[in-house]
């Protein structure tokens, strides 16, 4: 009979490596729920959005920059007044009465008015240009546009930190080392950066475009105290000429001096407040630094909140003040990810990812990168840039996306965007010596990868299996990376691992986790169900290096239980494939490992789960498969397993393998299976005293196990057992009695006690008579008005039946019904 080929559909939790463990009383031929929880849809806590007070730390900046465009609103107001006071009242009317003084007093604080205005209106947009350049991070800060001082300080220090560079932390110079090397990146570029565009072509220094807002900044000072200077003294003095008796023309000029005075003193006072109010937050309260920190952004983090900042202000001052209130570093970031510029990019999936790894904004995070697809696009779409000076920009979008994926839906319109599939394969690159030397020997990680300081593929290579593993939670993403080219090639080639690294106790977890993931991924996809879990199994199973690499595993891997555990159960569920099955027992070694393993008493209490693995990998390979059962029975192991029906945590699973050694090796290896009759003693009293799974298996083991004893055989087993025949009739009915409907659980228990009354039945007409007593024929009748599909079928896929057997369970009550009423006739 062909194997159907689908099997439970397995998923992981997203958050751990580990997949879940087999326990002794769960079984591949169990029916499993294919509906997945609701919960396994999220892995963010209840409680998480309460956690952190404030969660959204920018709010400081946003209602900062609100403030300051108050205030410099209500300055450029109080200015522009003062200006129209001054050409259309003062000298538009009093130009040739005011004192001579008063004349050159006003025109000069206009043209200080003047100039301030003009430099404020464009220092924003200097100081705005400057942050768009990473290179210069350290040197457009807000001390160093605020304060020329500090560059005085700054250069003091730097000669006595000349004798102690070598003192520096060790994370310090990293980060000193990546930005040079980032601004030596950049010089390739043939584009110009804006803060070293040369205004002028002498005097460069002077008028780098990153040194023009330091100058508008200190303009504007400048003017603005002038102004309070030259108004306080007209204000004090009040020496605004005299005016004769009579003259009318001169009635109003100093009430009218005395408003202009006082505006542009106003004006000006209101500026420097301003000022002050900026350098107290920021210099002095470190806003700027505290909110970086609050966001956990990490030594870079202030690029960001800097530009942020900026960004905020410029909408405030240039819009409504509200505009920037309505900003977040979430919005801010997405929107620079579809810059052309590279720097921006940077700074944008830098907080995407600082914020998606931060427990205290992920949710919020995630949430909104998953309901615009354009980012999510974007994001994609950078994961097949493969430029070194973009290496960051690529790391970052796939643990973005690797975290994105972690929620069903978001996973879904990730895998859902055009191209994902091969966006996400591009990460799984290793550059081998060359494509026949990379099956063949040893080769050292430095070999396989080149020079690793110049890209970090494994880093790409481990981001790319862990999104994998993540989409493959779902049966369509599943489809979907069968039918990526190459892409299953890729995955199973990083399920190789050398004997060396296996054995070798100085290797650590983090060595190992690539391949780990690998064989999650594949475990996944093999346990994927209906007509996609067939294609992928066969696909996969067709790739030459799938066994052999598993096999290597099984032989070298007793350190690395869970890489075994993995292995055995990829295994077990390719053997659903007819083809595949003999795949696997036609590869060297691999059926002689997995009964070593099963075997293997000297393991751990807490590897136990890769022994019953090994057991359930056993059962399936036996299932329908003559080849496999005969090359199980030439490793001379029979006897190992009916002495597993007598240990706990075997007795399940060696039950299995007998049952299918007895039922599909074929008539020639009868007298081979003659010593499964020793297990007949154990099996009838497992059957009198145990329940659930281990009685459904031993029930069905003793109606095969039967068939190779003679009746005096028989007879003598039941004497050695300190059984009566009567009593296992009892059992049996019982048994029906108990299980008025088919279980889930032990879908096979009804059919296996047919079968086995059956046996007993035609072995001795004496068992008829008990029957009859016992009431069995009431008992089947009940059976055919119970029984379901679920009883058809040898094995489940969630809840797909697979392998129907041969003969219903129908048909079998009705042997069990004549047997009974041809003894009656008689």
């Amino acid at each position: 009979m062909d194997k159907e080929s689908s099997i439970q559909s397995v998923h992981l939790s997203i958050d751990n490596l580990t997949p879940p463990q087999l326990t002794s009383n769960s079984a591949i031929f169990d029916p499993q729920s294919s509906i997945e929880t609701a919960a396994s849809s999220s892995n963010t806590p209840t409680g998480t959005r309460s956690r952190q007070p404030n969660r959204a730390p920018e709010k400081r900046l946003t209602l900062f920059a609100l403030r300051l465009a108050v205030l410099e609103k209500a300055a450029t107001g109080l200015g522009t007044l003062g200006f129209i006071w001054a050409t259309v009242v003062l000298l538009g009317g009093f130009a040739i009465t005011i004192d001579k003084t008063d004349f050159w007093f006003i025109t000069i604080i206009l043209l200080i008015e003047g100039t301030r205005i003009f430099s404020r209106s464009h220092e924003l947009e200097w100081q705005h240009q400057a942050t768009w350049s990473l290179a210069d991070a350290g040197v457009n800060s807000f001390r160093a546009v605020k304060t020329q001082s500090h560059v005085v300080v700054r250069a003091c220090k730097a000669i006595f930190r000349v004798n102690s560079v070598g003192k520096q932390s060790s994370p310090v110079r990293k980060l000193k080392q990546k930005e040079r090397s980032w601004v030596k990146k950049k010089t390739l570029s043939r584009t110009w950066t804006s803060s070293d565009v040369p205004i002028l072509p002498y005097g460069q220094w002077v008028f780098l475009s990153r040194n023009i807002s330091r100058l508008l900044y200190w303009l504007q000072l400048a003017s603005a105290l002038a102004c309070v200077v030259l108004s306080l003294i007209k204000l004090i003095l009040r020496n605004y000429g005299t005016i004769e008796k009579g003259d009318t023309d001169k009635r109003n000029r100093k009430s009218a001096l005395t408003i202009f005075y006082a505006l542009a003193l106003a004006e000006a006072l209101m500026f420097l407040v301003e000022k002050a109010y900026w350098e107290w937050k920021v210099i002095y309260k470190k806003i700027l630094d505290r909110v970086s920190t609050e966001c956990e952004l990490g030594p870079v983090g202030l690029v960001s909140v800097r530009r942020f900042f900026y960004d905020a202000y410029s909408k405030c001052v240039n819009g409504s003040i509200f505009d920037g209130l309505k900003m977040d570093l979430v919005s801010f970031a997405m929107e620079l990810l579809d810059s052309d510029s590279v720097d921006e990019q940077l700074i944008g999936v830098r907080i995407l990812e600082k914020f998606t790894k931060n427990p205290s904004f992920s949710e919020d995070t995630l949430q909104k990168i998953g309901i615009t697809i354009t980012v999510i696009e974007r994001l994609v779409e950078m994961l097949n840039w493969k430029d070194p000076q973009e290496e960051e920009i690529r790391k970052s979008s796939a643990q973005i996306l690797a975290k994105l994926a972690s929620k069903k839906l978001n996973a879904l319109r990730v895998a859902g965007i055009p191209g994902a599939m091969e966006s996400i394969s591009s990460l799984l690159q290793v550059h081998r010596i060359s494509s026949t030397v990379s099956y063949c020997g040893e080769i050292s990680r430095k070999e396989v990868l080149g020079d690793k300081d110049d890209y970090g593929y494994w880093a790409f290579n481990e981001l790319g299996l862990q999104i994998l593993k993540k989409l493959a939670r779902d049966h369509e993403n599943c489809g979907k990376i069968g039918n990526t080219k190459g892409l299953l090639a890729k995955i199973i080639d990083f399920t190789r691992v050398s004997e060396r690294q296996l054995k070798d106790e100085r290797v650590t977890e983090s060595q190992i986790l690539t391949v780990k993931r690998s064989l999650q991924v594949v475990k996944m996809l093999v346990s994927t169900t209906g007509n996609t879990g067939r294609q992928l199994r066969e696909e996969i199973s067709e790739v030459v290096f799938t066994v052999s690499h598993i096999r290597d595993i099984l032989r070298y891997g007793d350190k690395h239980p869970m890489l075994q555990k993995l292995g055995i159960e990829i295994l077990t569920s390719l053997a659903l494939e007819v083809d595949a099955t003999e795949r696997i027992g036609g590869t060297g070694g691999v059926l002689k490992e997995l009964l070593i393993i099963f075997f293997k008493r000297t393991m751990p209490e807490d590897q136990n789960h890769v022994r019953i693995a090994a057991g359930e990998a056993l059962g399936m390979l036996a299932f329908e498969s003559k080849n496999n059962c005969h090359r199980i029975l030439k490793l001379k192991v029979l006897d190992n397993l009916v002495d597993g029906l007598n240990h706990p945590l075997l007795r399940i699973n060696s039950a299995k393998i007998l049952r299918n050694l007895c039922i599909y090796s074929g008539p020639e290896c009868f007298q081979q299976l003659r010593g499964v009759i020793n297990a007949a003693p154990t099996i009838l009293m497992e059957i009198m005293t145990e329940e659930n799974k281990l009685q459904e298996m031993m029930v069905g083991l003793a109606s095969q196990v039967l068939k190779y004893m003679t009746s005096e055989e028989a007879s003598d087993m039941f004497k050695i057992a300190r059984i009566q025949e009567a009593d296992l009739a009892m059992a049996l009915v019982q048994i029906l009695k108990k299980y008025p409907q088919p279980q889930t659980k032990i879908p096979r228990i009804r059919r296996y006690v047919v079968e086995l009354a059956i046996w007993m039945m035609k072995d001795s007409r004496m068992n008829i008579q008990i029957f009859k007593n016992l009431g069995l024929e009431q008992e089947l009748e009940g059976i055919t008005e119970t029984t379901s599909e679920v009883e058809s079928f040898n094995i489940f896929s969630g809840a797909i039946g697979l392998s129907r057997y041969k003969m219903s369970i129908h048909s079998l009550v009705e042997t069990a019904m004549n047997l009974l009423t041809n003894d009656l006739g008689d």
